[in-house]
């Protein structure tokens, strides 16, 4: 967990200055005690008055800068807890936009969430309590044991047996629940995922009546996660009413052995209520202890976590120089490229194609085929795991990952808008574009028509993932998004899927008219109509690269694309007769 250390660099002074006003907070609690005996001895005892006041003016100091010295430390603890936790949070963040989407995918978003969250939380609220307890509680235990031992060596004995005692108590429940926590954050990572997939798959769910289903398994989560908490909790439960039984065992003996002294001469009574009083110091700072120790626990679980996913290196390496690129080089180069997820089988197997400036290349092939981990291997989102991949002549490995992913205007398969306004969304590609650059985009990809119909035009509101606008609505946006600044490579990755034909024929016909003729255009399509008029057509099965060429030379030499495109061009009259004939 070292990695997070430095975080907590620049708070040296709060983590020095706080347990420092701390521990003067503990000294004067503990003269308190010797005050209070002073003051029933020579004070009460003698009806002096004077004494009395003076030793009450005492007490009252001892306090005033007691609780002055305690509020400096909570205000020194919240400004380094709140600084550091902040601070791992934006380092948090950014490391996770630099991973790979192959380590992004190891962990999952939610356990990412969770430890985003949660977990940092619960590190943030550990180096609270480190600078307020994690000195004072022990400094109470060890300066209340040695106080009491220089009022009256003779009944020390009875501290040097609670103190062991109790912390005997203390480290059984903490060996019992310790390695629980760990446990317990995967089990609510669980419970995250469960909640996310239920809250974005809401519709889904209410159309399948499958309410019901997912409700059981959500709260078969939940009680399993509860079981376990409270499992914790009994354990721990245990640990105050021991601790207190043993305190109050140790008080009676004060009093029987302290009162037989009294009666002795041996003792005062100013000494007697010393005694009880370092006594319930020592209880208290020992649940307080106890209690420490078990957020500690919890933030120690929290922190590995957290440092776990710090340490996790993308294995898509970033180059910080700029690359030369070959200007009479094939806009993109694949040369025998394979590429698996993980230790699975390969999902893209031996393909080797040229696709130069001004081409439009289609991709197409059954569900599984490869087509979408094709280009996403374009801006690097994953690395290849054999041969090589060139833009321009240069080994995309070489390039920086800003000035390679900057050639390249991307639209996913889900059409995703982030919340702001239209404008914003426009601006992801380029910040600085002009009125004129975002309405060029709109209108070719057909959506300035529905955006002007609106009563703000561009600076009409995006509520999350786009939700106020249709399937098509945000397939269109997200085309004009990747369009914005003229990408030199541009991937639709099925991105047209909600669009009618009409819709889709004009849009590609903008593509067509209004982008610069030498940007590369790769368009992923189920419909073989979309990527007909293609430069080239890559077709899948299963990984393999099964044809490419265009379309008269595919119909003439490729069986499966003639079995897409003939079955796509079957009339719904001809579909009818079929079904038919099987009956």
């Amino acid at each position: 967990m070292s990695n997070l250390y430095p975080y907590l660099k620049k708070y040296k002074k709060h983590l020095v200055l706080g347990p420092i006003f701390k521990l003067l907070e503990a000294i004067f609690e503990l003269i308190v005690p010797y005050v209070m005996a002073k003051l029933i001895d020579e004070g009460i005892n003698n009806a002096n008055k004077t004494f009395i006041f003076e030793m009450g003016g005492i007490l009252v100091l001892l306090s005033v800068v007691g609780l002055a010295a305690a509020l400096f430390c909570q205000y020194v603890a919240s400004r380094c807890s709140q600084g550091f936790g902040t601070e791992l949070r934006n380092v948090l963040f950014y490391h996770i936009n630099t991973l790979s989407m192959s380590k992004s995918d190891e962990y999952g978003v939610s356990s990412m969430v969770t430890r985003f969250n949660s977990d940092v939380n619960q590190v943030q609220l550990g180096v609270a309590m480190l600078i307020r307890l994690a000195i004072r509680a022990p400094f109470l235990v060890i300066g209340a044991t040695v106080s009491a031992i220089i009022l009256k060596p003779s009944m020390c004995w009875i501290f040097l047996v609670a103190a062991p005692l109790v912390a005997l108590v203390l480290w059984l429940i903490m060996s019992k629940t310790l390695p629980v926590y760990t446990k317990n954050q995967k089990k609510l990572d669980r419970i995250t995922a469960i909640a996310r997939e239920d809250l974005n798959g809401m519709r889904v769910v209410r159309a399948f009546t499958e309410q019901e289903r997912e409700q059981a398994r959500f709260e078969s989560s939940t009680d399993d996660y509860a079981k376990s908490v409270i499992a914790i909790g009994r354990v721990s439960a245990l640990l105050n009413p021991l601790s207190f039984m043993i305190i109050n065992l140790a008080i009676v003996a004060l009093l029987y052995f302290g009162g037989n002294k009294i009666n002795a001469g041996a003792l005062t009574q100013g000494e007697l209520i010393a005694f009880i009083n370092y006594m319930m110091q020592i209880s208290l700072a020992l649940v307080v202890l106890a209690n420490v120790m078990v957020l500690f626990s919890k933030s120690y679980a929290s922190a590995k976590r957290v440092s776990e996913l710090l340490a996790t290196q993308s294995d898509v390496k970033d180059n910080d120089e700029e690359v030369s690129e070959v200007q009479d080089a094939p806009m993109i180069s694949f040369k025998d490229v394979y590429f698996q997820y993980g230790s699975g089988s390969p999902a893209l197997k031996g393909l080797s194609v040229d696709i130069f400036k001004g081409e439009t290349v289609g991709i197409i092939g059954g569900t599984g085929s490869g087509k979408s981990t094709l280009v996403n291997l374009l801006p690097r989102f994953y690395d290849v795991s054999q041969g090589s991949l060139e833009i321009q002549g240069v080994d995309i490995k070489n390039y920086p990952l800003k000035q390679l992913r900057s050639k390249i205007g991307l639209v996913p398969q889900q059409a995703m808008l982030f919340s702001g306004s239209i404008r914003s969304n426009m601006l992801w590609r380029k910040a600085d574009a002009t009125e004129e650059e975002i309405e060029v985009a709109l209108k070719t990809a057909q959506a300035y028509d529905f955006v002007m119909a609106k009563e703000k035009g561009l600076d009409s509101p995006v509520q999350q993932k786009g939700k106020n606008f249709s399937g098509g609505q945000r397939q269109r946006l997200s085309i004009a998004r990747a369009l914005v600044g003229n990408p030199q490579i541009l991937i639709l990755d099925d991105s047209m899927s909600a669009l009618d034909f009409a819709t889709d024929l004009a849009l590609r016909r903008g593509l067509s008219e209004n982008l610069p003729e030498d940007t590369v255009k790769i368009i992923i399509s189920q419909r073989a109509t979309s990527i007909k008029d293609a430069s080239k057509i890559i077709v899948l099965d299963k990984g393999n690269v099964v044809g490419i060429g265009p379309h008269d030379e595919l119909m003439r030499t490729c069986d499966i694309y003639q079995e897409i495109y003939s079955s796509q061009q079957k009339t719904a009259k001809e579909l009818t007769e079929d079904a038919k004939n099987e009956y």
